[in-house]
């Protein structure tokens, strides 16, 4: 019973320690970088969806060591503006790029 507890305890380490080296290769430095980007772009998604002038559906957002690229629909300039300005002001945000198309 010790043996199968043992081994799937060093199972889930592995799968855990493998799962997060892959993020390392996209451009990381480090699983801690990895980490704080994911937190970023959580945070920024749930900033979208909490305001009301900007369509949180509508709007990707990725983000590469503190750097957030902005993509997809607006319908209006001021909801494009808008989603830039909430990306800067997450802590953690060293740029944005914003690629966020207006739809006509």
């Amino acid at each position: 019973m010790i043996r199968k507890t043992t081994w799937a305890t060093l199972a889930a380490s592995l799968v855990l320690v493998l799962a997060s080296g892959c993020a390392v290769t996209r451009g990381q430095e480090s699983v801690g970088a990895y980490i704080d980007d994911t937190g970023i772009t959580t945070l920024v998604k749930s900033r979208f969806f909490e305001d009301k002038d900007v369509a949180g559906s509508s709007i990707s957002v990725e983000t590469l060591n503190g750097t957030v690229m902005l993509s997809g629909f607006a319908k209006s300039t001021l909801e494009r503006n808008k989603a830039e300005t909430i990306a800067r002001g997450v802590r953690g945000v060293t740029s944005v790029r914003n690629e966020v198309a207006v739809r006509p």
